[in-house]
């Protein structure tokens, strides 16, 4: 099973992959920094929550795993 300490650090990581792709998309959608940014930052946000639940509870469940 994972830490809670992996399982953050690894959401953290990922949202910092997806910011900057996210700010770099709207950017280019909008032609604005600030509200290509603005999106990025709620989108990461939101994502980073959801991402840290969803690793937990993938955490919690059996199936597929093998001990060796």
């Amino acid at each position: 099973m994972e830490t809670r300490r992996r399982s953050l650090a690894k959401a953290i990581l990922w949202n910092m992959i997806g910011l900057l792709c996210m700010s770099l998309i709207g950017l280019a959608m909008t032609g604005s920094a600030a509200i290509g940014g603005a999106m990025a930052v709620v989108n990461t946000v939101l994502g980073f929550c959801l991402y840290v639940i969803y690793e937990r509870l993938w955490a919690r469940i059996d199936w597929g795993r093998v001990d060796v």
